[in-house]
């Protein structure tokens, strides 16, 4: 469709945060900024990414600098701990990965303890919760960049950096859920089908979980990278996170989670989206409620659609899925209700 085409969709109901991430700053490779307290010394990753900064806002959160050759800049991660949880242990936690959607500016790794209460939720589970940047538009993939690759790297940040610092210096064990909303739905679907054996388990909030979707009269997932990438970093290519998605129709296709759905058997998979239609969390108390007159979230509507093409794919593979399909629009309230539905099933499988 192209951005002149989104006039009138409502496309702007569903992206309203991204707006945010011009004032903060942000860009899709290079999360840069000033360390926090610097860390006890801990192994680095192969490539040499290392944590030189830790904060300790509380108790049972610890937030990470990491310097990354693959971001050229600074990475962070948000972590939550278990009660008894000691980089001195001599066991290892399970963990749980939450992955952020499009626009949560220079604090993508607190957007999920900002929005839900999901430190309230995992008070009592023995797991440790990791919560990565993943940029304002980073698509959590490693970008083409016209097919030199290099920065950012966000697929190699996550699942290579970050997890190695946690596993050597952070007592991270090998059982893992992933789970996201937005473009975080798309990631965590990306990361568990290319990574086979990663991770056990693996949830969707609202995902655009069939990139080379077409619509000739609505919007596309096409249209949601590249107004990502002209919002959250302005002076790049949207191009260059996957190419031009006829042209280089197999970059698209090896990330994108319709295409790898066959690699998905044997994780344990739950997909959710509302239909776009303003639901129970779209009004204030004494408003007269949701009215169908009332314009869609275009983007949700997206998420919707395409969520249920691949859950039908999914089916038609012999794979079980587990699927919410309900009326609401593209907000944290239905992902915080999500989250809270699903989190027994993640970690039911890793603990």
């Amino acid at each position: 469709m192209g951005l002149r085409g989104l006039a009138g969709t409502g496309f702007i109901v569903g992206i309203a945060g991204l707006t945010a991430t011009i004032a903060a700053g942000g860009s899709p490779g290079r999360a840069g900024g000033p360390a926090g307290r610097t860390a006890r010394q801990a192994a680095p990753a192969d490539d040499g990414a290392a944590v030189i900064g830790e904060r300790r806002p509380c108790d049972r959160v610890l937030d990470l600098d990491i310097r990354s050759p693959v971001l050229d800049g600074v990475g962070r991660a948000r972590l939550l701990l278990p009660r008894r949880w000691s980089r001195d242990a001599s066991r290892r936690w399970p963990v749980l990965w939450l992955l952020h959607g499009a626009g949560a500016g220079a604090e993508g790794h607190t957007a999920w303890t900002d929005h839900t209460d999901v430190e309230e939720l995992t008070e009592d589970a023995d797991v440790i919760v990791v919560m990565p940047d993943g940029g304002p538009c980073g698509n959590y993939t490693d970008w083409w960049n016209r097919g030199g690759g290099g920065a950012p790297k966000w697929e190699t940040f996550h699942l290579a950096e970050l997890r190695q610092i946690l596993e050597r210096g952070y007592r991270a064990g090998p059982d893992r859920a992933v789970a996201g909303n937005a473009m975080g739905g798309l990631g965590a679907l990306s990361y568990a089908a290319r990574h086979r054996g990663l991770f056990r388990a693996a949830a969707s909030f609202s995902g655009p979980l069939h990139t080379l979707y077409r619509d000739p009269a609505g919007l596309d997932v096409a249209d949601l990278v590249e107004l990502g990438v002209a919002i959250g970093a302005p002076s790049l290519a949207w191009t260059d996170v996957w190419g031009d998605p006829d042209e280089q129709r197999v970059v698209w296709r090896q990330h994108n989670p319709y295409d790898l759905a066959d690699r998905l058997a044997g994780v344990r998979l739950h997909i959710s989206a509302g239909d776009g239609a303003p639901g129970p969390y779209d009004h204030r108390p004494g408003d007269p409620g949701p009215d169908a007159a009332e314009p869609r979230d275009a983007v949700e509507t997206l998420a919707h659609t395409v969520s249920q093409e691949f859950a039908g794919k999914l089916r038609k593979l012999g794979i079980p899925v587990s699927a919410h399909f309900y009326r609401g629009t593209h907000t944290w309230p239905y992902w915080r209700r999500e989250l809270r539905a699903t989190l027994p099933t993640l970690l039911a499988e890793i603990t």
